[in-house]
């Protein structure tokens, strides 16, 4: 199994859930200004869209989306208790996360990406962001993790999107519920052990 990745970016999230799962994997970095592996490879080749993450199985079969990947990779591995069984409510509320995330949150982002967006426009998103960020605070209060007190998927997709908002300049200060969210997910192991990987890939 092959995840292709870039450091710090969204891919950062299926990493931390491969580790999670204790799934053997090869990560393959992608350089995201020129779209080429390390042998100089073009990525376009194997994901025609150009972004991460991308999740190539044994079987050859790609798969693509940071919902679609951590759910699958931790049906893999159920005994983890990565992801409630399929069916019940609980899993359904994982997967209202990640739909949140993904389209409230990553999205959000993306003008503050694109230097074309004036500082004006740019300010407008960084408010919507700052607001969706304090409703997630409130709904961490009294609870180690969106679910409560146990770790899933959904974690690792809020713990990378809410690591952007400092370099990217989106004042969460005092959010401290997100912020003890933050400090717990730092602490898991897994996590350590994905963005220690990508710092060594970064250098």
């Amino acid at each position: 199994m092959k995840l292709y990745f870039s450091p710090g970016a969204c891919s950062q999230c299926p990493h931390i859930v491969l580790h999670e799962a204790g799934i053997a994997h090869e990560a393959v970095q992608v350089n995201l200004k020129t779209h080429q592996l390390a042998d100089g490879s073009d990525y376009y080749a194997i994901n025609p869209r150009g972004y991460v993450p991308l999740l190539e199985l044994d079987s050859g079969e790609r798969l693509t989306e940071n919902a679609a990947l951590v759910q699958y990779i931790a049906d893999l591995a159920p005994a983890k208790g990565l992801l409630p069984p399929a069916g019940s409510l609980a899993r359904t509320r994982v997967q209202e996360w990640l739909a949140f995330v993904g389209s409230e949150l990553h999205k959000g982002f993306g003008p503050l990406f694109n230097p074309a967006v004036p500082d004006e426009v740019k300010a407008l998103f960084k408010k919507k962001l700052v607001d969706r960020f304090t409703w997630v605070d409130k709904q961490l209060a009294g609870k180690s993790y969106l679910m409560g007190e146990s770790f899933s998927v959904a974690d690792a997709y809020l713990f990378v999107i809410t690591g952007w908002t400092g370099r990217m300049g989106v004042d969460i200060a005092g959010l401290e519920n997100l912020a003890g969210h933050q400090a717990r997910m730092k602490a898991r192991p897994a996590v350590q052990a994905a963005l220690q990987m990508e710092q060594q890939a970064a250098a």
